[in-house]
Formats: structure tokens, C-alpha cells, sequence
């Protein structure tokens, strides 16, 4: 189930989902989110903009009492951590940990868009078969410093969190579904959870 969060990433999620062999849902009612077996969150935009969303269907209170796999991705990943900076926004509070915006350095421009490799941090289920050092596709300007959570990290300019798992709740910084084969595995393995 894909959360009708307003994302504009979220055809491009069911196409990758599609080309894995599994169909999927876009909704924003709570019971039908409740009774999937996976659930993604997905993101584009602001903080505090999808944050509104959430809060306007009651899905605030309902993500982070979900028990079943619950997959953040990118903007879906910040949403799951405590706050951003990003326009002071309160989140879901699941994860801890603020969302901060990149500093301003030279060679290394906001947003932060392309491709970058992934350091693996510690072995999960997430991410078997995907190799250390293997390149996805990021487009964001706020990121997660390094934590409890972190499970792969992506260095640009400094070290951020590009990959989480807390309890049941994981998170993507990049696209999975922008990034080829590494993004097609990480579905799976989000899938076989």
C-alpha cells in the first residue's frame, strides 16, 4: 500500500513496483492502510507541506502505530524522524532525530541531486545484495545526520543517513525507484520483510 501523501513520485513508484512483479494501492484511508501487509511512504516537497497532508486525513496518528513494514522514502524518510528544519516542521516523531538542511559548500550544491554511492553501516534485511559502494539517485536539500538508526550512510560534503530502520520502520533517503537495480533490490527486499 502507497500512502496518498501528495508525493509527485508516486506513478514513477508503481511503474518500479510494476517491473518487480507487484501491484499496488495509492490510498489515504486508514483501514486500508492498516490492513496491508507493507506500507510506503513516499515524499516530494516540503516538510511542513506534507506534514499538513498527513495531519488533514489523520494519517499522523495512524503511521506510527502501524506494525507491519513501514518503507520511508526520501522526503517519506524525513517524515518518519522527529522534525525538520525545513520550515520548523514537526513530524512523525517515530525515529529520533531532525532533518537539517545541507551547508552551503563549494562543489557541493543544494539540492543535492544525482548520483552517489552508498557506505554500508551494518548488516539488515534491507539491503541484502546490495553491494557497498553501489550508486543511487538522490534529489533533496535536508538530510538525517548519522545515528542509531543508520543502516547505509552517502557522503556529500559530510556524512548523512541514506538508509534507516527503526523497529518496523525503514527509510530510503534516495529514489529506489530512480535507481536501477540497486533500487529494484531494495523493494524486493522491503517486500520479503
Amino acid at each position: 500500500m502507497i500512502i496518498a501523501s501528495g508525493g509527485a513520485n508516486i506513478a514513477s513508484l508503481q511503474f518500479a513496483l510494476q517491473r518487480i512483479g507487484t501491484s499496488s494501492a495509492v490510498s489515504a484511508n486508514a483501514r486500508k492502510i492498516r490492513a496491508a501487509s507493507h506500507v510506503i511512504l513516499p515524499g516530494v516537497g516540503a516538510a511542513a507541506d506534507a506534514m499538513a497532508r498527513l495531519r488533514q486525513s489523520n494519517l499522523d496518528s495512524l503511521i506510527p502505530s502501524l506494525e507491519q513494514p513501514v518503507l520511508g522514502i526520501c522526503l517519506g524518510m524525513q517524515l518518519l524522524f522527529e522534525a525538520s528544519e525545513e520550515g520548523a516542521a514537526q513530524c512523525l516523531g517515530i525515529i529520533p532525530g531532525r532533518a537539517v538542511r545541507f551547508p552551503r559548500q563549494a562543489g557541493h550544491p543544494v539540492p543535492h541531486m544525482g548520483w552517489n554511492t552508498l557506505c554500508i553501516e551494518r548488516p539488515n534485511p534491507l539491503l541484502d545484495g546490495v553491494p557497498d559502494q553501489a550508486y543511487v539517485y538522490f534529489v533533496h536539500s535536508y538530510a538525517l545526520n548519522l545515528g542509531p538508526a543508520t543502516i547505509a550512510s552517502t557522503h556529500y560534503g559530510e556524512p548523512f543517513s541514506a538508509c534507516v530502520q527503526w523497529r518496523n520502520f525503514f527509510g530510503a533517503q534516495f529514489h529506489p525507484e530512480r535507481s536501477s537495480q540497486v533500487g529494484a533490490r531494495l523493494l524486493q527486499n522491503f517486500l520479503a520483510l
